[in-house]
Order: structure tokens, then sequence, then C-alpha cells
């Protein structure tokens, strides 16, 4: 049996593309099913940056036609495989985005999940691998112009007859009116990811801080994926994945700073008046 490819995309760049790429994929490995990362994410490729890893072959090479999948396997955190990707120009400008249907095509049928970081926008490199996935999943924060832009990249999916699996909301907080968001997209919501900026930078999240909100949340998004990628199930029966327990403390650290700046408040004015 042949393994699923999913694409992780957004319209906007900075929305938690990678970072949602990487511990899906911690995930899954940690669950027993072999996993791969590719960095498609050809003109700002960063996959290797986050986990830190050295690497001498990239998928641009392999774009390029100068090397073979396997020779890209690098082991990363986690226990992932990962196929990095360069920054430079030259390579950008070298690498053939055509030729990632024979990749994808190839890790398929050696890995359990394949999961395809891309970059941002509505270019060809970004494009392809819309069409190539067996599914795709949307990620995009709070922000009007990231989640508007989501919508332009569900569209493109469409016409290049990709499947839209859902989308994922991240950096949201007890101030985010998620159920507005659901109600702007035209896929169906499957959950958020808490801002959590305690665990912000220790990627994999789940194994770097396994006790963070951020990563109980991609532990749970992941287990709401299990269906869709192995028993065909549609993004549409997916459990949203959310729990108020998150933004507990988010709140009492708040209402820790009003009481902090009410205290000081009255501090300053008794010392004026009193």
């Amino acid at each position: 049996m042949s393994g699923y490819v999913c694409t992780i995309a957004g319209g906007k760049g900075g929305v938690g593309k990678t970072t949602t790429a990487i511990n899906i994929a911690a995930v899954f490995e940690d669950g027993g099913y072999d996993t791969v990362v590719v960095d498609a994410d050809l003109g700002m490729a960063n996959l290797g940056e986050m986990l830190e890893v050295e690497f001498d072959i990239s998928i641009h090479d392999i774009l390029a036609g100068s090397s073979t999948v396997s020779a890209a396997l690098t082991d990363a955190s986690g226990g992932i495989t990962v196929i990095p990707g360069e920054q430079s120009l030259e390579a950008f400008a070298e690498a053939d985005p055509a030729k990632l249907r024979k990749v994808l095509k190839t890790l398929r049928n050696t890995y359990d999940v394949v999961l395809v970081d891309t970059g941002a926008g509505l270019s060809h490199e970004t494009t392809v691998p819309l069409g190539l996935a067996d599914g795709v999943l949307l990620v995009t924060t709070p922000d009007d112009v990231a989640v508007s832009d989501t919508g332009k990249t569900a569209e493109l999916a469409d016409r290049v007859d990709g499947t839209v699996i859902g989308t994922l909301v991240t950096r949201v907080t007890r101030e985010t009116d998620v159920q507005a968001i659901a109600d702007t997209l035209d896929s169906p919501l499957l959950g958020v990811i808490p801002a959590d900026i305690n665990a912000a930078g220790r990627e994999p999240l789940v194994i770097n801080a396994p006790e963070s909100n951020a990563a109980d949340a991609y532990r749970q998004l992941t287990a709401s994926l299990r269906p869709v990628f192995f028993e065909g199930a549609s993004g549409d029966s997916v459990e949203r994945v959310f729990d108020e327990e998150w933004f507990v403390e988010e709140e009492e650290a708040d209402e820790e700073d009003a009481e902090k700046e009410e205290e000081e408040d009255s501090g300053m004015f008794g010392g004026l008046f009193g």
C-alpha cells in the first residue's frame, strides 16, 4: 500500500506551515508511521534551519537533476526524515518544480506519510504540490489578510484538482473569534493551535516542549488526521481540535497583569495625593 501525500499550504508567509509539518511528522513517527517531510518552499527554504540539521544534498539538487531522492534523505529530531532545501538564488533558478511529481511518487512508495511543506503565494512552484497531493492542509493565522489569502490558495488547489482536507488556524488566543473565521472558510476548520511563546522555536514542539499547549494541540490534530490519511475519511468528518483549557493560563496571566498594574497605579497616586 502506498503512503499518503499531504501538502501543507497557505497564502501568506510566516503562518506556521513548516512548524505544522514538523510537528505532525514527529507525532506520526512516534506512532509508528514512517514519515518524511519535503521542503518544497523553493524560494525561501527553512526546514533544515528550523530543525538545525546538516545536509549535503537538497531538494533543489534533485529538481535540478544532479542528485537522487535517496541521497537527499536526512535524519532529523524526533526520528523523522527530511529532504531540506537551499536558500540560494542559483539553486532556486536551477530547480524544476515539475520534477517534484517523480520525487513524491518515489517517497509514497517508501513512506507511510509524506508531508510537503510549501512556500507562500500563488507562483508555479507553490501550485505544483497542490495538485500532486492526496490532500491539502491549509494553514493560517487569525490575521484577516492571512485568512483571505488562504481562501485564494483553496481556490487554486481546486483549479489544479487538489483536494483540500481543511484549514488549521495557528497563533490563536482567547481573544480570537474562531467561529467567525470558520464562517469565512469554504473548507472545514480542523482546529486551532494556541499561541505559546514559551514553546516557540523549540522544534519539534511535541518533543522539546511536550507539556506545552501547542504540543497538545498538534498531537490532537495528528490523531484527527489519521482517519483521513489511512481510512479514506473526509475533512468534514474530522472533529474540530479545540480545548478551552489551552487559554486558561493566558486568562489568568492577563488577570495577574491587570492586578499588578492596578497596584502600581494605586501606589503612584497614593504617593502623589496621600
